[in-house]
């Protein structure tokens, strides 16, 4: 380990030191005047538990669920994330400046699809191998775990500037604006996600994003990435630095707030300057005060990538929607159907983990599995219930009053295009059934 990756380490684990110390502070017999200076400060330390257990009805030899991600694992429990977050908001109106930040620790079975991987272990146009993917969060820990890792998916600071109606800029690593779905769990209605957000869109960007209210209808976002060879997708600090991409946003919510819309995407380059572009496209409305419908479309395209089959232009797009309906205060039910479309076979890889963990030798140190994929339309579909049984209770453990217990059906099916193809364990489809827990603190 070089001196730049052992120093980053340190100041890492020195972090994630502070943020327990935080925790046991807090629940000591300090709690009170700790709790003064945080809110005197403005900081917020809080974060959440998720973990579930997914049975596959095919019994995969490999113990993966095909080309499913986060929740990837086959008739076992999964910790997905112990995730830590120290923030100072920042104001969003007003006449005086404000000046903030946020840093994101995640622990857990997600990490490996979260960390920023946005310079990947082989060239995207050449494939030819990198010597140096960068030094954030790749490789920080528990390779012998084959399984769990660290992620560290934001570190920002913010700056609320007085001019207008007020711009907020945030410079530094932080999630993506673009899409519905997100990683962090409580922030999702499924245990499972679609094919969109982990194939279809970035997860995070390195760089400067600036934020402006137009009216109470309108807001407009644009920003500068790099960090990236991947298109401004999921930055580092270190590397690509001079591979600067654009991205853009604009939000519409109707007057009475029943209604959204949100139309955004990003342009960047590779790191031999081919371009690489995608857009998203959502749009939700309340059909009822209880009923909620999301619409998503997501379409991509990259130049000159190397395939098995040659060099290609590749291009993907999904229609994914949600619709939920509020049983009661503390019971949700809901259903997610999605189309993927993965023209070159480049976008979706089943086990996807084991791509996560190539290295530039070609080996993956979550597993000795071989990983596939095609060109190939993608169908899913998912019915689940959320549950949160300690909103009826009025005393107790604040985070026990709001644990969320989330049970999903999962199927899932593949049609090769122009050939077959078998990505879940040599079948074309698979059922899953799941059940997780997310306890916030």
């Amino acid at each position: 380990m070089n001196y730049v990756s052992s120093h980053i380490n340190q100041v890492i684990f020195a972090a994630i030191g502070i943020f327990l110390l935080f925790f046991l502070i807090l629940n000591s017999t300090h709690a009170n005047s700790l709790s003064n200076l945080f809110n005197q400060s403005g900081l917020e330390f809080g974060g959440w538990i998720n973990g579930g257990a997914t049975y596959n009805a095919n019994h995969p030899s490999d113990g993966f669920n095909g080309t499913v991600t986060f929740a990837d694992r086959a008739n076992r429990f999964q910790l997905n994330q112990l995730y830590l977050y120290l923030q100072r908001n920042v104001e969003s109106e007003g006449t005086k400046w404000d000046i903030g930040g946020r840093f994101d620790f995640l622990f857990g079975t997600d990490a490996i699809f979260t960390q920023a991987f946005g310079i990947s272990a082989f060239d995207e146009n050449t494939g030819e191998p990198t010597d140096n993917r960068g030094n954030w969060d790749l490789n920080l820990c528990c390779k012998s775990t084959r399984t769990y890792g660290i992620a560290l998916p934001q570190a920002y600071l913010e700056a609320y500037i007085p001019v207008g109606n007020g711009l907020n800029i945030k410079a530094g690593h932080f999630y993506t604006p673009l899409g519905y779905e997100t990683v962090p769990a409580p922030d999702n209605f499924f245990y499972t996600r679609a094919y969109i957000l982990n194939s279809g869109e970035p997860f995070t960007h390195v760089g400067f994003l600036g934020t402006y209210t137009v009216n109470q209808n309108w807001i407009i976002q644009g920003g500068t990435t790099t960090g990236s060879a991947t298109g401004g997708w999921d930055g580092v600090f270190d590397k690509q630095l001079d591979n600067w991409g654009g991205l853009a946003n604009i939000i519409w919510d109707s007057d009475d707030k029943r209604t959204s819309a949100q139309l955004g995407g990003t342009y960047g380059q590779t790191a031999v300057d081919e371009p690489w572009m995608m857009y998203s496209l959502v749009l939700q409305h309340w059909l009822t005060p209880k009923t909620h419908m999301v619409l998503q479309h997501t379409n991509g395209w990259a130049s000159n990538i190397s395939l098995p089959d040659g060099i290609q232009n590749t291009a993907w797009y999904s229609i994914n929607t949600h619709l939920t309906y509020d049983l009661f205060r503390d019971l949700s039910i809901g259903i997610r159907a999605e189309r993927f479309h993965d023209r070159n076979g480049w976008r979706v890889f089943s086990p996807y983990r084991i791509l996560s963990a190539l290295n530039n030798k070609g080996v993956s140190y979550a597993g000795n599995v071989p990983f596939i994929s095609a060109p190939a339309n993608y169908y899913a579909v998912t019915v689940g219930m959320n549950w949160k049984p300690g909103q009826r209770w009025k005393r107790g453990w604040e985070p026990i009053r709001n644990i969320m217990l989330r049970t999903n059906i999962r199927y899932d099916r593949a049609d090769g295009i122009d050939m077959a193809f078998r990505p879940f364990d040599g079948k074309k489809d698979q059922f899953l059934f799941s059940l997780d827990v997310t306890m916030p603190f």
